[in-house]
């Protein structure tokens, strides 16, 4: 089938080299049972394609379905997926059948595949493998014929390294991959599809399509749109519906488009990389943190070992460290007198009375060197997942349990919060 006979069919605009690619792969693999793993940002029209391959597919009389699974709660995604019996849960008054027991022969297509739990993943697994599910509550084998086509506006590659997805499941489902294209990459289709709006909303809405000056489409062409081809919709509408000129100048259209999104126009500096994900700053301060931490950690346990081993060094390496700290922190008089040795740095040397002064000499006692054998060092562990359950369990304690509360002080949702308790078997 030609391509633009499909793009006729199913309303899409373009003429980019890169959407008609992603269209033929599309056309491709249609034919086949094949899984399809369909990549891009969010309204660059993904649920598109998967009705594309549907359609084109064996299994066009039979049902299509499409899930969001991020908009399924974790506590019932598995009952929505594969049904439940009767009891299985609080509230299942009744057996029910799952997508991929009504849907058997057809197509699903699970969107925000990114957003899928853990343990869901690993259903979806055997499903795609073996071609059977389990009802939850249920101990029978089910069988079902359905073919997946799931999409993610997320680099899954990452969550595999961080144990957010699973890798089997993710080169299970990625048979075919098919990126569509963000609008900012199709500069030449931005004026076709703004075109395509202003007359299908000028018909809607009784009203003259509007026009743009040569100003206003370099302005339209060189908006970053983060939104893609939803956002410039509504662009559309807005000045379908509020504009009360023909023809719209750059100014008027700047009155329409987000400040943010023209700013980012403006060259990056090179060497600067922009932050893409919501958790990045988050992370990689806590990264740092950890880091430094262990630095620190590490050389204390250092010199603690070298005191014990040599005792008579333990009065230089008071006053290293004291003389390190003041020279890390620049602190005026007053103030300097608060950083003496801490006594974690003086293991087996008396204590100082307040009156001797920081040039004194440190008076050490020897009459536990006997006592001391072997020292090992141990190494800190740096395991991300160790340190995430760490904060996690720090801020149930300091919130009392309150679910909501923790979740705000660590960043996250609250759902979020809920599928980490259960995947480090928190109890709280």
């Amino acid at each position: 089938m030609e391509i633009q006979s499909i793009k006729n069919r199913f309303g899409i605009i373009g003429n980019s080299q890169a959407l008609n690619h992603a269209l033929n792969v599309a056309v491709q693999v249609a034919s086949t049972d094949l899984s399809v793993l369909i990549v891009g940002e969010s309204g660059v029209g993904k649920e598109v394609f998967s009705q594309i391959i549907h359609a084109l597919s064996s299994r066009k009389h039979n049902s299509f379905i499409a899930v969001n699974c991020g908009a399924i709660p974790e506590g019932t995604i598995d009952s929505e997926l594969f049904g439940h019996e009767k009891g299985a849960f609080t509230g299942a008054v009744d057996s029910r059948k799952g997508y991929f027991e009504t849907v058997s022969g057809g197509t699903i297509f699970l969107d925000e595949i990114g957003e899928m739990p853990l343990g869901t993943q690993a259903r979806l697994l055997r499903v795609l493998e073996t071609g059977e599910f389990i009802r939850v509550g249920s101990s029978k084998v089910q069988k079902t014929d359905v073919r997946v086509i799931a999409a993610t506006n997320r680099e899954l590659v990452d969550f595999t390294l961080n144990g957010r997805f699973r890798q089997d499941l993710y080169y299970r489902l990625s048979t075919v991959p098919i990126r569509v294209p963000a609008l900012r990459d199709r500069k030449e289709d931005i004026n076709l599809l703004f075109r395509k709006f202003v007359i299908d909303f000028a018909e809607r809405y009784k009203t003259n399509p509007v026009q743009l000056d040569e100003e206003a489409k370099t302005l339209l062409i060189n908006y970053t749109w983060p939104g893609n081809v939803r956002e410039l919709k509504n662009i559309a509408e807005q000045i379908s519906v509020l504009s009360t000129q023909p023809i719209i100048t750059g100014n008027e259209l700047r009155k329409f488009l987000p400040e943010k999104g023209v700013q980012n126009r403006l060259p990056i500096p090179a060497g600067h990389t922009p932050q893409t994900s919501e958790f990045a700053n988050e992370r990689e301060i806590l990264y740092k943190l950890f880091f430094d931490m262990k630095k620190d950690v590490t050389e204390l346990k250092k010199m603690f070992l070298e005191i014990l081993q040599n005792p008579s060094l333990a009065g230089t390496a008071a006053r290293y460290t004291h003389e390190s700290l003041l020279n890390d922190h620049p602190l005026n008089g007053d103030q300097k007198q608060l950083y003496d040795v801490p006594s974690v740095m003086q293991p087996n040397i008396l204590q100082q009375p307040p009156s001797v002064g920081h040039n004194q000499p440190v008076i050490i006692d020897h009459s536990h060197d006997d006592d001391i054998h072997q020292h090992e060092e141990v190494e800190e562990s740096l395991n991300i997942m160790d340190k995430e359950k760490e904060l996690i369990e720090k801020a149930l304690k300091k919130h009392k349990g309150k679910r909501k509360d923790a979740a705000a002080d660590l960043g996250i949702s609250e759902r979020t919060l809920y599928r980490k308790l259960k995947e480090y078997d928190i109890n709280e």
